[in-house]
């Protein structure tokens, strides 16, 4: 994710997350960090292009990853609604996972709302385990947080894959 790609990550942001969207600094903030030899964040957008439709490029999804020392927290995924089911949360994942590994993080810790079963899910595929609750993390909406854990041995490959959405274009 580049600067120029803030608008239409809030655009998707605002849509799927009305209550608690990240606002444009939070996101300006993320990306200054993930350049340069001092980097700790990983930040991805997925795009499709929309000739078709004529409407150009659009992102169709996104991901963050924050990391410090040998513990990584993923910050953030989403996928526009016409591509759920399509892989493409598992492929944003897959990168996600692939950066931790190479900022050699043993740790990956998520934090995902308890009333989103469908993240969860895709997060215990991936070998993520619930340790805790977060009361009321997701605010306004007073919306509790599920702590979830996936450690890993970051010599090993077990937090790389492959996957892959046709069609679409995942850049950092």
């Amino acid at each position: 994710m580049r600067w120029w790609d803030i608008d239409p990550v809030l655009e998707l942001e605002k849509e799927l997350f009305p209550e608690d969207a990240w606002s444009r600094g939070m996101f300006w903030s993320e990306l200054a960090h993930a350049r340069g030899a001092e980097a700790t964040r990983r930040y991805l957008v997925a795009e499709v292009d929309g000739a078709e439709t004529g409407s150009g490029v659009r992102v169709i999804g996104y991901a963050g990853l924050a990391t410090a020392g040998e513990q990584a927290d993923i910050q953030t995924i989403a996928v526009a609604r016409d591509h759920w089911g399509t892989g493409l949360g598992s492929t944003l994942l897959t990168e996600l996972l692939t950066a931790a590994s190479e900022f050699e993080c043993a740790e990956i810790m998520l934090e995902c709302r308890v009333d989103n079963v469908r993240a969860q899910k895709l997060y215990e595929r991936f070998g993520f385990a619930p340790i805790g609750f977060r009361r009321g993390y997701y605010q306004p909406g007073n919306v509790d947080a599920l702590v979830m854990r996936l450690t890993t041995d970051p010599d090993s490959s077990s937090a790389a894959g492959s996957t892959s959405v046709q069609g679409t274009e995942i850049h950092d």
